[in-house]
């Protein structure tokens, strides 16, 4: 392992479905113990059957990441069952799909507090597990969105541009305190989750987990890649020296593209945003939603849409050359700036 640390246990918000539940099993198959962290009871309960059919043990906790103390008590059950958390992931999210003026401003809220503010509740929490061993890995589940907000998803823009903010400040923090605890960005493109559309139910109607306001069913913007690419990166982010990893090369050009020409951007969205999330097929008005209360079923990890199962630039951003690299680049950049905070101190 890149640490050098014999990690055991791992902590994951939104752990139901999509992402969370991706890396629920690839942690498990690679002998980790698991304690999952979400609403949806269904969705645990299959969770639960991923990681003991792995042979691993897991612990599920149903909790919503908007409330800091149920949080707080989750962490700590964890602890109690499995032993100390090594490695918490951040994942848990909600969005509504809508132009701003569509979305009220309870919905706002509402993608706030899970969105930004779960992982502000969730970093806590493991912080007050970490700190007192001076060592573990929070793996933040960022987007290229945290860089560079869409059209139509500006609510979940604003969340994930805050929880990178919010990141870099706590990262300082732990630096000032020379504390061994990490913080990692895992920053994806589009990934096939049914956080955008659910696998079809009994009656073969299809239906989004993400509130819309929207006519039409909606989509991720193309290209797609599956949850399991974006598990790797997760796994690699707990166990190498990495400030962040970018996934699929929609990603690197989006970040990037924003730094260098997001005038040009805006208006290149403003022409292509709508069309590139929505789909041909009408929403039914009953559609239901997630955003206050789970949709029942076990909704697993993907989504319905053809999506890649290989990145050749995740490939490459994990080889062991390019990895070596990274984390010699990282803790090179993080000795300077200890060696010049203490001239200018």
């Amino acid at each position: 392992m890149g640490t050098g640390e014999a990690m055991s246990v791992v902590a994951i918000t939104g752990a139901s479905a999509g992402i969370g539940r991706a890396c629920a099993r690839l942690f498990a198959d690679r002998g980790y113990e698991v304690g999952l962290i979400a609403r949806a009871s269904d969705g645990l309960a299959g969770a639960v059957a991923d990681v003991e059919q792995a042979g691993s043990r897991a612990v599920a906790v149903p909790v919503d990441v908007s409330d800091a103390e149920a949080l707080e008590k989750a962490s700590l059950s964890i602890t109690e069952e499995l032993g100390p958390i090594d490695v918490w992931v951040n994942n848990a999210m909600a969005t509504v799909y809508g132009p701003f003026l569509d979305i009220s401003a309870d919905e706002y809220r509402r993608v706030t507090e899970v969105t930004y503010l779960g992982f502000v509740n969730g970093t806590r929490a493991a912080l007050h597990r970490m700190m007192p061993r001076d060592r573990g890995v929070i793996v933040q589940i960022g987007s290229a969105l945290a860089y560079r907000g869409i059209p139509l998803q500006s609510a979940y823009c604003g969340a994930k541009h805050a929880v990178q903010g919010f990141t870099d400040s706590v990262r300082c923090e732990l630096l000032h305190d020379r504390s061994a605890v990490r913080l990692v960005e895992v920053h994806m493109p589009a990934v096939n989750t049914p956080q955008l559309d659910a696998d079809l139910l009994a009656d073969e109607r299809a239906f989004r987990i993400q509130r819309s306001k929207l006519r039409r069913r909606t989509q991720p913007v193309p290209p797609i890649y599956q949850p399991e690419l974006a598990a790797e990166a997760v796994w690699h982010a707990a166990h190498h020296r990495r400030r962040q990893v970018w996934v699929g090369l929609p990603t690197v050009y989006t970040i990037l593209g924003e730094r260098f020409a997001g005038p040009m951007l805006d208006a290149f969205l403003g022409r292509t945003g709508y069309k590139s999330q929505e789909l041909d097929e009408p929403r039914p008005d009953d559609d239901p939603d997630n955003l206050y209360d789970p949709v029942p079923g076990d909704h697993g990890a993907h989504g319905p849409f053809e999506a890649s199962s290989y990145s050749r630039q995740l490939r490459l951003n994990l080889s062991r050359p390019v990895a070596r690299v990274a984390e010699a680049i990282d803790v090179g950049a993080a000795a300077a700036g200890r060696a010049l905070a203490r001239l200018t101190g």
